[in-house]
């Protein structure tokens, strides 16, 4: 899962800072009302003062700031959201959310964003004009922790450049949330410091919440995945920040803008960021032309559902982890008795697209196995030695969903627990999958497994310390070329 909807200081934190780390809000917009403005002008003064004694961070420019009405904040974030995401990006989020069974059929990708920034919002500070935006339908000495957290980010605007990461280089959201959660960590323990310098203050802040009947309903209602990668730079980030700051103080933190954590892996654990263990650096080939010419082909050579008999079915089957022939059998000859309603009517004129390009990292393939695992332990055990990975995601003519990855691990013992793992997920996730080889042994175990599913082919594949992975083949496609094709021509590193 791209950037991984994973996020500290618990209630400050869940209740109303999320908006700051999900769409680095930007804003032009300022209260025309001076005098509503007059309180927060003199309270921004003092929180910032104490927050730059307390970041060890110098006031290098005052910090304007004013107030906004619900109305006002919530026409920014829709506006800004759309500015800054394009309808072809939450596509692509909202297919790969649905492809690894991480969403339901019916998730709206866009509308839950919204939803829940709408419900979090209570300040936030933009870069672009370096103002500190409160809403004004909250209680101000209340609201001081909030000032604190997000003051804490005009002092790493002025020091190490907040916008430098409003456009981050795409294909590698993994490294875009770690470098998020170095953000928003910073900031959550900054405000916690500043809250536990005086305990009225927390009290004040909680009760000023109920007097606004703050909720999370929308945040709770979001897909697990989401909803955790989108508090993963506050909670997980807070714990990182810490270790940091236990190792070398405020100095140590105020060094990772130079030095920024490349991974979620050290987000996870900490002492691989202080180690310099960098992600092994995995590329993909573009398979659409293949994923094409196997719809063409298949479209002229495959027979009638009809014509294929359960001999030759079983044999299909064979071919796909063997290797002789590799076409998959048509789901239709397979799905038939169990209600299955795929449409396979085929267009010639019709192709695949690549939609993403991307990384899960460690925390993404966290989330992917323990979504249907349930163990939390046993899917951070299986995660963890993650080295590197690449995943793409297309989708073909009649709304089909190929999901390809290969990713790369520590060491062969790290990628046979993934391997392991991600199998007994997708036996989960497709419970009425038909094996398409027979389940291995103890004593024999074996480097691959393919599922038939109402849903496609699944083929997961054990090479050294690698393992790739298709999910989604549909009927007529070469499996063996594509797997082939994608772990000859990958570029996993050492």
């Amino acid at each position: 899962m791209s950037k991984r909807t994973q996020m500290y200081a618990a209630v400050l934190a869940t209740v109303v800072l999320l908006v700051t780390g999900l769409s680095r809000i930007t804003s032009s917009q300022t209260s025309p009302l001076v005098a509503r403005n007059a309180a927060l002008v003199a309270a921004t003064k003092e929180v910032l003062q104490e927050t730059s004694e307390l970041r060890q961070l110098a006031i290098l420019r005052p910090v304007q700031s004013s107030t906004q009405s619900r109305l006002e904040i919530e026409r920014m974030l829709v506006k800004n959201l759309d500015e800054e995401t394009t309808p072809a990006q939450l596509h692509a989020a909202e297919v790969t959310l649905k492809r690894l069974g991480l969403a339901p059929a019916d998730f709206h990708y866009r509308a839950l964003i919204v939803s829940v920034l709408t419900e979090q919002v209570a300040g936030y500070y933009e870069p672009k004009t370096g103002e500190f935006h409160l809403a004004d339908w909250i209680d101000l000495d209340g609201q001081r922790p909030v000032m604190a957290h997000e003051l804490t980010h005009a002092l790493q605007d002025q020091h190490f450049n907040l916008r430098r990461f409003e456009h981050w280089p795409k294909g590698d959201s993994d490294s875009e949330l770690a470098a998020h959660a170095l953000i928003e960590g910073d900031a959550t323990l900054a405000m916690a410091l500043y809250v536990s310098r005086n305990p009225l203050r927390a009290l004040a802040f909680l009760k000023s919440m109920s007097s606004m009947g703050v909720t999370s309903q929308e945040l709770e209602k979001a897909p697990r995945a989401l909803r955790e990668t989108l508090l993963f730079p506050y909670q997980q980030g807070t714990d990182w920040t810490r270790s940091l700051h236990k190792q070398g103080g405020w100095d140590r933190v105020s060094k990772a803008f130079s030095e920024l954590p490349q991974s979620t892996e050290q987000i996870m654990h900490p002492d691989k960021y202080l180690a310099h263990e960098a992600p092994v650096k995995v590329t993909l080939p573009d398979i659409t032309n293949l994923l094409n010419s196997s719809e063409r082909a298949a479209a002229k050579s495959v027979p009638p559902s009809s014509a294929i008999g359960s001999n030759t079915q079983a044999s299909m089957h064979r071919d796909v982890l063997a290797g002789s022939a590799g076409l998959l059998p048509p789901l239709s000859a397979q799905h038939e008795q169990s209600g299955s309603k795929l449409n396979h009517a085929r267009d010639a004129r019709a192709t695949w697209r690549r939609l993403d390009y991307d990384v899960q990292g460690e925390w993404g393939f966290f989330l992917i196995l323990d979504e249907f695992l349930k163990a939390p332990n046993e899917s951070r055990r299986a995660a963890a030695g993650w080295g590197g990975d690449r995943y793409a995601i297309y989708e073909g003519p009649k709304g089909e969903v190929l999901f390809a990855s290969v990713s790369a691990w520590d060491t062969e013992n790290d990628a046979r627990e993934f391997f392991d793992a991600y199998v007994k997920r997708t036996e989960r996730c497709y419970p009425s999958a038909t094996p398409l080889d027979p389940k291995p042994n103890s004593q024999s175990p074996t480097p691959s497994r393919a599922f038939l599913t109402p849903d496609g082919t699944v083929i997961i594949k054990l090479r050294g310390k690698h393992v790739a992975i298709l999910e989604g083949l549909t009927e007529g496609m070469n499996s063996r070329t594509v797997l082939k094709t994608l772990l000859a021509d990958s570029s996993p590193g050492n």
